[in-house]
């Protein structure tokens, strides 16, 4: 076994030499195999003679061949004399920065920050990649001021120190606000630093501090993208675009800037309207749209440019919401009377005079509560005071155009236009509304009872009318028979007269009395045709007026009775004369009574008196005769 190691022992030495071969040469040359994907860190035990021994003071990293750490790295390669007694050399990985973040620096050793400034300058070191370069060239200790974008790099590690953070995404429609950590104190009087060029959004931050950067909030925003910002160096608030809509204009308001000369003149006293880009109210408005708006150093205050509704209604408010502390009106008339009434008033800023109203009004929820609301409020409390519930709902109207000029002179002076007021509901005391409804009421009851009374009347007179159209036929009726009982009457007077021509030779007494019957017989029938005509026909006007007022109709009837039968009488007295209508009413008496007209006994005269003195005589001695009476009864 002894004699088996002995002829073999070259072959153990070989297999040693070849697994410890690099702690061999390591040894024997001091040759150190740095791979590919490593960077070697090198640390430096002791110096030999005539070396620099010692680091300065406060630095940690040896640039010179102190002993200590080693600025310089080994990149991959093989390399001789790293003694293993002198060197410790540590194999690290590359410093791999991932797509979509930034590797931020922190340096261990350099030169010290000035004082106000939180970073280190830009130095060129191949991306840190150089910290012999760094350190020479006047690298800074602590935070440095660049960073390093996606890919690998072969960084001391033992110098620097790595750590990665996302990259900065602005979405669409957003903007950056950026407030910078460090550079300048901001001037005095101004809250935002001033405009810095040529620092690429920011992202190269050293050349912002070397072009005099101010440290706060600044007044350059960041645009949608993605950006490789500094997260030491600033901070970034993302918030919407300004958007302007259609019917709107934006005034600017800027709180930075120079001061600039007021553009409105000596008579416009109420804040000064400046350029673009001063501090001030612009005097060119924003039109519609987006805008990339820094909200801490500018204000959009949106005016509207259409005609605007504002509603004096407890129960109404518009979108815009400008009248929402708009209530109804309520005033007093001049007879002490409360009513409430509803008023909508209508204005339009012109787009050139919406910067005055807002150099004016700082808004326009302002122009209405300082200026709208008392004048229209106290515009209506005043008219109301002069008139009565009553007429001021009656001249409604007038008072409306009234208000509308009245408003439109104040407005005017306000550089805002009136377009219309309007008088909405008007709401007067429940119990001056009963009395007025009630006064109404009645107003049109008597007007339908007048017209009720001319549709009576009316229908009086159709019935009137309709009763003697009516009766028309009877009244012709009448006429005829009066007609015909006239011309009977005038035939059996001519046959009396003919009969009486022959009997009078032979008796002249009862010729004349049958001829006095005939003729009275005649003008009786006569009469009594036209006394039942007239009867007719004011029984038929009677009838008449008798559905309008039937008392008066009884009356005039009665009337008209006793007329007809007075004209018949005086008819007949006309037609026999008035000798003769008596001897008729004797003859009509005897004529009742059943007296002979040839007495039995003829009493004879003297031959004076003539046949009415016969007649006289035999009725007298009827009258003497008791007993003929007797049985007659």
């Amino acid at each position: 076994m002894g004699n088996l190691f002995l002829n073999y022992w070259w072959v153990l030495l070989l297999i040693l030499s070849v697994v410890l071969y690099k702690y061999i040469l390591r040894f024997l040359f001091g040759m150190v195999i740095v791979p590919e994907d490593r960077i070697g860190l090198v640390t430096k035990r002791f110096v030999l003679f005539g070396e620099n021994k010692e680091l300065p003071d406060g630095r940690i990293i040896a640039t010179k061949g102190e002993a200590g750490f080693q600025a310089k790295t080994l990149a991959p390669g093989l390399y001789f004399a790293k003694w293993v007694w002198q060197y410790d050399v540590t194999m690290e990985l590359f410093t791999v920065i991932p797509e979509g973040k930034i590797g931020l620096i922190l340096s261990r050793d350099g030169a010290e920050i000035p004082t106000g400034n939180i970073l280190g300058k830009n130095i060129d070191s191949d991306n840190f990649q150089d910290a012999s370069k760094f350190l020479v060239n006047g690298g800074q200790k602590g935070r440095q001021s660049t960073y390093i974008t996606a890919g690998s790099y072969r960084i001391n590690t033992l110098l620097f120190q790595v750590s990665t953070t996302d990259m900065v995404r602005i979405q669409e429609s957003m903007v950056g606000i950026v407030t910078t950590l460090d550079g300048m104190p901001i001037e005095a009087g101004q809250i935002a630093g001033k405009l810095v060029e040529s620092h690429n959004n920011f992202q190269d931050f050293d050349s912002f501090i070397t072009n005099g950067g101010n440290r706060g909030l600044q007044p350059q925003v960041i645009l949608a993208g993605s950006y490789n910002l500094n997260p030491w160096a600033i901070q970034m608030e993302e918030t919407p675009m300004t958007e302007i809509p259609i019917g709107f204009v934006g005034v600017v308001i800027s709180y930075i800037g120079q001061e600039g000369h007021d553009l409105t003149g000596v008579d416009f006293k109420h804040g000064n309207i400046v350029e673009k880009g001063y501090k001030g109210v612009w005097l060119e408005p924003l039109g519609p749209g987006k805008y990339p708006i820094n909200k801490y150093i500018m204000k959009v205050e949106l005016v509207p440019t259409t005609n605007l509704v504002l509603n004096w209604a407890s129960a109404r408010s518009e979108a815009h919401n400008l009248d929402k502390n708009l209530s109804t009106i309520t005033v007093r008339s001049k007879d002490g009377f409360p009513f409430n009434l509803d008023v909508a008033q209508i204005i339009h800023v012109p787009t050139t005079e919406a910067p005055k109203v807002i150099a004016r009004f700082g808004n326009m929820v302002n122009l209405v509560s300082q200026v709208l609301e008392p004048t229209i409020g106290n515009y209506f409390r005043n008219s109301a005071q002069d008139s009565d519930v009553i007429a001021f709902l009656s001249t409604r109207k007038e008072r409306q155009e009234s208000a509308k000029a009245h408003i439109k002179k104040v407005l005017d002076e306000y550089n805002v236009n009136a377009v219309d007021t309007l008088i909405g509901d008007i709401v007067p005391p429940e119990s001056l509304m009963k009395t007025l409804t009630d006064r109404k009421i009645a107003e049109e009851q008597k007007v339908t009872y007048d017209t009720q009374k001319k549709a009576q009347e009316t229908r009086q007179g159709m019935e009137k009318e309709t009763a003697i159209a009516d009766m028309q036929k009877d009244i012709v009726k009448a006429q005829q028979s009066v007609e015909i009982a006239e011309r009977t009457a005038n035939a059996t007077v001519k046959k009396a007269e003919g009969d009486a021509a022959g009997v009078k030779l032979a008796v002249g007494a009862e010729a004349e009395a049958t001829k006095l019957r005939a003729h009275a017989e005649a003008e009786s029938t006569k009469a009594r045709a036209q006394a039942d005509s007239e009867a007719i026909k004011l029984k038929a006007s009677a009838q008449a007026e008798q559905i309008s007022l039937t008392g008066s109709a009884e009356a005039g009837k009665i009337l008209a009775i006793g007329k007809s039968t007075a004209e018949a009488y005086e008819l007949a007295v006309k037609a026999l004369g008035g000798e003769n209508f008596t001897r008729y009413k004797i003859t009509e008496e005897l004529s009742r009574g059943n007296v002979k007209l040839i007495p039995d006994v003829l009493i004879g005269g003297n031959g004076n008196g003539g046949a009415m003195e016969g007649l006289l005589g035999l009725k007298l001695m009827e009258i003497m005769d008791p007993d003929k009476n007797k049985n007659k009864k």
